[in-house]
């Protein structure tokens, strides 16, 4: 019983002292590159919003579109040289992650809701991340869980 409060100290303590990037840029603070690979791909985009991400160790633009107003959001994730990493799903309505994850999620905020989940699988080999947004207490947090169901990353929104 004790190593289990001992394990679950520690994640949370290791979890508070986590870097974090997963703050909204504007437009012309995307790398050009990254922009000019974006607007080759997708000439016609509408609604573009983009955020600097970290998944699988490895800085990234995520950019959010729309090909047509009122359709789905598409989901991409540029390195900063312009090549793209991976395409990214909304897998909000689904519960695809670990059940561990939930368990996890618990531990940390006690209460609270999914508002967003988008799943990232990685290009260059096993796994996939999980980028969630989290309310608790009524303040919004962005928390990556990988595939084991760890709490990567935690940052407040």
């Amino acid at each position: 019983m004790r190593n289990k409060f001992l394990s679950l100290g520690l994640m949370v303590l290791s979890m508070s002292s986590a870097a974090v990037f997963a703050e909204e840029i504007s437009k012309s603070a995307i790398p050009a590159p990254v922009l000019d690979t974006f607007y080759k791909k997708h000439p016609n985009a509408l609604d573009m919003m983009a955020e600097k991400k970290t998944h699988f160790k490895q800085g990234l633009i995520q950019i959010s579109y729309k090909e047509e107003k009122d359709k789905e959001v598409f989901i991409e994730l540029y390195r900063t040289n312009g090549k793209i990493f991976v395409s990214a799903d909304d897998v909000t309505a689904s519960n695809v992650m670990p059940a561990v994850a939930l368990d996890n999620l618990k531990a940390v905020f006690n209460t609270y809701s999914i508002k967003k989940t988008i799943l990232v699988s990685n290009p260059n080999g096993v796994g996939e991340d999980y980028d969630l947004i989290v309310n608790a207490a009524g303040v919004d947090w962005s928390v990556v869980i990988d595939y084991k169901g760890n709490i990567i990353q935690k940052v407040h929104n």
